[in-house]
């Protein structure tokens, strides 16, 4: 199983106050899980052939510990399982030493040009 590591800077914009819930300047769960999905395209991104990317259809979250704004955090993401164009991530976030989160993720390979062709064929 091949893994990859991403530092982040926890900025004011990842707080649970950002997201509506006054008095918690902390890394906010929904802002992690955009997190973790940005590893698992980073780990990614170098195995898939041009005009291919990767959409997003699972995440299962363990947020486990609160990350004050201004630390530095690390996920580690590794790559499962594959099953065709199907993509399992198994994630970590760790402050320092500290186990914060966890997140089993799945992801699916897609051609771009084709997705946006699908997406245009919807009206707005």
């Amino acid at each position: 199983m091949s893994s990859y590591t991403a530092r982040f800077q926890v900025v004011p914009e990842m707080s649970a106050e950002n997201y509506g819930n006054a008095g918690f300047p902390v890394l906010a769960t929904p802002a992690l899980l955009g997190l973790f999905e940005r590893t698992a395209i980073m780990a990614i991104e170098q195995r898939l052939a041009t005009g291919e990317g990767s959409v997003g259809t699972t995440a299962n979250i363990a947020h486990l510990a609160a990350t004050p704004i201004g630390r530095e955090i690390a996920i580690t993401a590794t790559l499962s399982e594959t099953d065709g164009k199907k993509l399992s991530f198994d994630l970590k976030a760790f402050d320092g030493d500290q186990l914060i989160a966890t997140c089993q993720h799945q992801r699916f390979v897609v051609n771009v040009a084709k997705f946006a062709a699908r997406l245009a064929d919807k009206p707005i």
